[in-house]
């Protein structure tokens, strides 16, 4: 007999002829344009851009369903008379005309709330500033192997909303979550990983604490036959515990746990009542960095009640990694390229830096999310030959570097240019061969580029165009 969700089909009567209202015309609300009109809802769609920054097949199907469509800044005047409303990412929860429709009893939700809260399967979800994105394809690649169906979306891959009704009890739904989609999150996934917290988006956020409570969400609604997986050597993450309902896991790189998952001297273990026994030794892995491989030990962690050992070390061991993260790109006389796009924070781009025994020529800067960037300073002294800078936080980088340089007595060669292809150009005439080139801006992509991805591809082609 076939599986039939409830929950789902309770949500569909719900939803036909109400007024719901969209808002954001990102990646992640533009399936529910067919899914309203099939649904029968009078559907309206809202963004702040103008119609020349929006696709113009999405506005043609808007327009062939009579939904309608408010665009540019000031659209969300027209949010009136709603009883529920999907919100992107982007768009903050407290905004003024958002509470005021809440106010008056409409329900505020998202794509990525409605899929949790719909789907029959078992969830994983993950955040953290960095390395959710590789924790989040480690462990889809590990629930694939084991031959179990497996969904993967969230901030990455195709809105999974629409396919609820494919899903049944017996599926896996790996989900990777941002802050952004966490913010007022009323539900929580089965498996929570947080692979750490340190400063990020902060030009969004009204706070570091508010950014924390926001990653919070990915357990708060959690119930105790839940697990929460966490970072023990961070200070932030560790601390969750304490507000955790269900089961917790930690993982580390500097503790030798009783219990959870470590990397020690080359190797990755599961620690049990104090007694470890070895998983998986990281020269048989493809991905570089100690970084990576506190990635690979949250996805065991994650995956350790659904799939046996031998398939995780199969899974991992296949892994060649995500585009834009310490990408390898090419070698040109004797010199190694690397993207590294994903850089968009200065932490992310130290555990870059922490990656390579090479001398490193570091291309760095781009737009400014209001970031301390003193903490990268002594890692860019240490591991780099020579610097290029670009972008609105360039100064800034260039300020923290200058400071520590001082301060160790060292000299850098540090170089400005105003575009990306003059970095590569650059980068090219200065890198000596056994070098690392690593594009790792330590900063958002906003200001040139449609997102990281964008830049990533751009710097590729720039590179492979040599």
């Amino acid at each position: 007999m076939p599986y039939i969700n409830k929950k789902l089909n309770e949500f569909e009567n719900y939803i036909r002829g109400k007024k719901v209202a969209v808002i954001g015309l990102g990646i992640s609300n533009i399936p529910l344009i067919d899914y309203f009109y099939k649904l029968g809802a009078k559907a309206a769609f809202f963004d702040k851009h103008s119609i020349d920054k929006i696709d113009k097949n999405i506005i043609e199907k808007i327009h062939k369903y009579n939904f309608d469509l408010f665009l540019g800044e000031n659209s969300l005047k027209n949010l009136k008379g709603f009883s529920i409303i999907f919100r992107s990412p982007s768009c903050r929860p407290d905004t003024p005309e958002i509470i005021a429709e809440v106010q008056k009893g409409a329900v505020l939700t998202s794509e990525i709330e409605m899929l949790m809260q719909t789907c029959p399967g078992t969830i994983i979800g993950i955040t953290g500033s960095d390395g959710k994105t590789t924790t989040t394809n480690l462990i889809y690649n590990i629930i694939k192997e084991s031959g179990r169906n497996c969904y993967l979306g969230g901030n990455i891959g195709f809105p999974l909303f629409t396919k609820v009704n494919q899903m049944t009890p017996e599926d896996i739904i790996v989900l990777e979550l941002s802050s952004f989609q966490l913010m007022d999150m009323q539900v929580s996934p089965h498996i929570a990983v947080i692979t750490n917290i340190s400063p990020n988006h902060l030009d969004i956020h009204k706070s570091y604490e508010e950014y924390i409570d926001s990653k919070k969400n990915i357990f708060k609604n959690q119930n105790r036959n839940d697990i929460l997986i966490l970072n023990y050597d961070n200070d932030i993450t560790r601390q969750f515990k304490k507000e955790a309902k269900g089961q917790v896991i930690y993982f580390s790189r500097k503790e030798k746990l009783d219990d959870g998952i470590i990397y020690d001297c080359e190797k990755i273990k599961e620690c049990k009542n104090k007694v470890r026994r070895h998983i998986l030794n990281v020269k048989n892995i493809q991905l570089r960095g100690v970084h990576n491989y506190e990635n690979v030990c949250a996805a065991i962690a994650a995956t350790s009640s659904l799939v046996e050992p031998e398939i995780q070390v199969r899974a991992i061991k296949s892994f060649k990694g995500v585009e834009h993260r310490l990408e390898f790109v090419r070698e040109i006389n004797g010199v190694k390229w690397y993207n590294d796009s994903i850089g968009t924070s200065p932490t992310r781009t130290i555990a870059g830096l922490n990656s390579f025994n090479e001398k490193i020529v570091l291309i760095a800067g781009g737009y400014d999310k209001h970031l301390d960037y003193t903490p990268i300073a002594k890692p860019i002294v240490d591991n780099v030959s020579k610097l290029i800078l670009t972008g609105a936080t360039a100064q800034k980088i260039e300020k923290a570097v200058k400071t520590n340089l001082e301060l160790q007595n060292k000299t850098i060669p540090i170089y400005h240019c105003n575009t990306l292809k003059e970095t590569v150009q650059k980068a090219y005439e200065i890198a000596n061969s056994n070098e690392i080139v690593l594009f790792s801006p330590a900063s958002a992509s906003f200001d040139l580029f449609k997102n990281f991805e964008d830049r990533g591809n751009q710097f590729k082609n720039l590179v492979n165009e040599l």
